[in-house]
């Protein structure tokens, strides 16, 4: 129950006309509309339970086990709201180049250079038998530099988002530089 939360559909307005007159259902019914009033404004408001941008803070990790996302305790709010938000968008273009850039870059935050290389699996030349780009072994490269952190932890962090969206069957190589040092 929430103190001053009342019902926007008091019970007591359900009843057919003859009840409604009676005072002892005037009396006991309030009780249970002060009961379900929090149920009637969750209902009232689920969409808003449901958008990250809006949804109350204690929900917000829930929403991220909906869209199958592992929530770093590091993430500040905002930056989890984001990548819960484009979940969706991220894991219809997991595995693709862009999708790995875009899941790295929500990871690593707006202020981080992502750099994002890999094999590729078709590949064509315009030369008749010319060089084909790319390279023969299957790998994918990223490179990574955020302005500031502690680099054992951003590598943890964004070695576990990119197995997420790397195929499984491609060795990633993940080379992250923080203020300048690379590792």
């Amino acid at each position: 129950m929430v103190p001053g939360l009342t019902s926007p559909v008091p019970l007591i307005t359900r009843l057919p006309a003859i009840l409604q007159e009676d005072e002892f259902l005037q009396r006991f019914l309030p009780a249970f509309d002060d009961a379900v009033a929090p149920v009637y404004a969750a209902l009232d408001n689920l969409a808003a339970y449901v958008t990250p941008e809006y949804a109350p803070s204690d929900f917000v990790d829930w929403l991220a086990g909906w869209v199958d996302i592992a929530v770093d305790e590091e993430w500040p709010e905002a930056q989890r709201r984001r990548i819960i938000a484009d979940a969706a968008a991220l894991h219809r273009r997991a595995g693709t180049v862009g999708g790995i850039r875009d899941a790295v870059q929500l990871a690593a935050g707006p202020d981080a250079v992502i750099d994002v290389a890999e094999s590729g699996g078709v590949s064509w030349s315009a030369t008749p038998g010319g060089s084909l780009p790319g390279t023969a072994d299957a790998a994918v490269r990223i490179s990574i530099t955020v302005p500031d952190g502690d680099e054992p932890s951003i590598r943890r962090r964004l070695e576990r988002v990119a197995a997420g969206v790397v195929p499984a069957h491609l060795p990633v190589e993940l080379q992250v530089a923080v203020r300048g040092r690379a590792s």
